[in-house]
């Protein structure tokens, strides 16, 4: 199978599993309703889906050499300039990273700086 068809079957499948693991048990119920509704919104830069309120993590970050770090149980890691919002602002008042685990790798999938606006 070529790659393209091969990135065609496996990118839907990432999708899944990671909103599979998108679940808001009530630790949300006193999130502003705009503020939710902003979570459920976000997209990276390439229009895919950064998850839902649950997969959103407030973050502290720094910039080093124009490139946003941030840290992640306890490992700085750069931010890929792709993962960067820089639309839409952000109504939270701080940075949010959204990542996930896929066959042990740690993946950056959108980042919103504190200040986006």
């Amino acid at each position: 199978m070529r790659w393209p068809a091969r990135v065609a079957l496996i990118v839907p499948l990432i999708l899944f599993a990671a909103t599979a693991f998108a679940v808001d048990r009530g630790q949300y119920a006193d999130v502003p309703e705009h503020i939710r509704k902003w979570f459920k919104d976000a997209r990276s830069p390439a229009g895919v889906p950064c998850c839902d309120v649950s997969d959103g993590y407030r973050t502290e970050y720094e910039v080093r050499g124009g490139a946003y770090w941030v840290p992640i149980d306890g490992v700085w890691r750069e931010v890929p300039d792709k993962a960067v919002i820089r639309t839409g602002g952000n109504p939270t008042g701080g940075a949010v990273v959204w990542y996930m685990t896929y066959q042990d790798n740690l993946m950056i999938t959108c980042f919103v700086p504190a200040d986006a606006s």
